[in-house]
């Protein structure tokens, strides 16, 4: 199954970056901040989109933006054209 998402959305899929590790605390996945900087799966229809990001980018986004979707035991990311911050070079 894909997902095509339309108008000015994308379909991001997380970035884990490194946890850096602070003498022997242990911190729980539950008080992990989620990444913020995810990879391009698919761009919607939207022109003026398409001319900024492509499949593939590395973009960072809003903290609390997006709906995240599971689909065959991936999670997802679907976000706003306002909610993408930049792109990572």
């Amino acid at each position: 199954m894909k997902i095509k998402p339309i108008d000015d959305r994308v379909l991001l899929q997380s970035i884990e970056t490194e946890q850096k590790k602070v003498g022997n605390i242990i911190i729980p996945d539950t008080a992990k901040e989620k990444p913020q900087i995810g990879k391009v799966i698919a761009v919607g229809n939207d022109e003026d989109l398409k001319k900024i990001v492509k499949q593939g980018d590395k973009v960072i986004y809003a903290k609390y933006g997006g709906t995240e979707i599971e689909l065959e035991g991936t999670k997802y990311l679907i976000v706003q054209k306002s909610d993408l911050l930049g792109i990572i070079k």
